[in-house]
């Protein structure tokens, strides 16, 4: 309802007006409190993914050599994964990384970050122990020696591991992550060595895609709330709840008013996110003033998306649609910094890039990287891995790409066919399905920032036609 519709006699609303400015104020609560807490309902979406395939926390811990058939939010295959999945509401927890190159993070599960591992961390790849301290415990960190303390907001944690597959042996990188230890901080405390199963080739769903812009939003982040306690941060958020009627331990509210409100938001509340992750309109995602590629994230400076004590909040909103897991490594825009990511959903033209058309991008040689480079492309509506027959939704220096990497340049295609000559420097994308890729660099270097090293835009072959039956 638009203001100038409101009606007012003598000063006071009439009884239409006080209908719809309440109806109008709880959908705006409603909408705010479901962006604010995107990240955390997507990072139990994580969870219970993981839980579906046999991750068990404390108990079960999985690595994955991620495909396309592996669904998660711009998960991809340039490494393979592990997943330790922790529950603290058994006491204090050392996770012990074993030297190499590893690169990691512990998340609390909201997502939001508490440490760094392997080679982005404090370990710097030499290995190391973190004592990860649930909310509420404080210990003496001079009697844990050289131990790395950290602290958890939340009763589960996500430590998400990655190897780099060094000369293309990803079996080495799996058995590398593997050698990670679990144990608690209390040597009396109960355990069980935790168990390691492959989920290498099998189909699993972590994305929020399941649960949002519908009911189950609201029944997933309602047992966030209850299970995973809250912070500071979440405050003015659980006011909108609590204004709802939204609390924790208690059930949501049934009553036909409240439950079309909770409904129409999560309608309105997903499209304002999708909007502003896929037609992003900030003058600071520009990472090339001539190019149509993007920033991934558009806060360099922490792992918090803040800048002089303020939250950026459509920052925060935008890479946590599309993405899962922060970190400073991740984000840092600087030489010798843990990776960088660029974003194109576009072709040359400023088109969105479609499915059912043929395109080609060229990258100039070298890549400023020190470790390796890839080109990932993803479903434009699950946020996932292109999903196709070839089986396959990424270019990597690494594999696909190792003998085409001599010359000044290397042309990739993406079509709904293989280019003639394409040589495994094609990924097939779906009539009828938008997509948009990342463009990754492991170890960048300073060409990957002053300006000196671009990839081309993509470029639409307009001689190329889909017959659609």
């Amino acid at each position: 309802m638009n203001e100038q519709e409101y009606e007012f006699r003598g000063g006071f609303p009439t009884p239409a007006t006080v209908e719809a400015a309440y109806e109008s104020a709880d959908l705006i609560r409603a909408v705010t409190a479901y962006k604010h807490f995107f990240p955390a309902v997507s990072g139990y979406a994580l969870l219970d993914g993981n839980l579906a395939v046999g991750i068990v926390p404390n108990r079960v811990f999985g690595t994955m050599d991620t495909r396309p058939e592996q669904r998660g939010l711009t998960l991809n295959s340039d490494t393979p994964y592990a997943s330790v999945i922790l529950d603290l509401a058994e006491g204090p927890l050392v996770v012990e990384i074993p030297a190499g190159p590893m690169l990691g993070a512990i998340l609390n599960a909201d997502q939001s970050w508490i440490s760094d591992m392997g080679i982005p961390g404090p370990d710097h790849g030499q290995g190391g122990r973190y004592v990860i301290l649930p909310r509420g415990v404080e210990l003496d960190e001079h009697d844990l020696g050289g131990d790395l303390v950290v602290r958890a907001t939340t009763r589960h944690v996500i430590a998400g591991l990655r190897a780099v597959p060094l000369e293309g042996d990803v079996a080495r990188a799996i058995a590398l992550m593997k050698r990670t230890r679990v144990t608690p901080l209390d040597p009396a405390a109960p355990w069980r060595e935790p168990e390691w199963i492959d989920l290498s080739g099998r189909p699993q769903d972590t994305s929020p895609n399941r649960v949002q812009a519908r009911a189950a939003f609201w029944e997933t982040l309602l047992r966030y709330i209850t299970e995973e306690g809250t912070t500071v941060a979440d405050d003015s958020a659980l006011a909108d709840l609590a204004a709802l009627g939204i609390r924790p331990g208690e059930p949501l509210p049934g009553d036909e008013r409240t439950v079309g409100i909770l409904g129409r938001a999560a309608v309105e509340a997903d499209a304002q996110l999708r909007v502003q992750s896929l037609a992003d309109r900030r003058a600071d995602r520009v990472a090339w003033p001539d190019r149509q590629w993007e920033w991934v994230s558009l806060r360099p400076e922490n792992a918090a998306f803040q800048l002089d004590g303020m939250l950026d909040v459509t920052a925060r909103e935008t890479w946590f649609y599309q993405a899962i897991a922060t970190s400073p490594a991740m984000f840092r825009r600087q030489a010798g910094g843990g990776s960088v990511s660029w974003f194109a959903a576009r072709d040359s033209t400023g088109a969105y890039l479609d499915g059912g058309s043929a395109y080609s991008m060229t990258v100039p040689l070298p890549v400023p990287a020190t470790l390796f480079w890839s080109v990932t492309a993803y479903d434009a509506q699950t946020r996932s891995q292109i999903a196709t027959a070839q089986g396959n939704a990424a270019l990597r220096s690494l594999f696909e790409l190792g003998e085409h990497l001599d010359g000044d340049e290397v042309t990739l295609h993406f079509a709904p066919e293989p280019p003639e000559g394409a040589d495994g420097r094609w990924i097939r994308t779906e009539p009828g399905a938008g997509w948009f890729v990342y463009f990754r660099i492991y170890g960048p270097m300073e060409g990957a920032f002053d300006g000196g090293w671009r990839p081309g835009d993509f470029v639409l072959d307009a001689s190329f036609a889909v017959t659609t039956g």
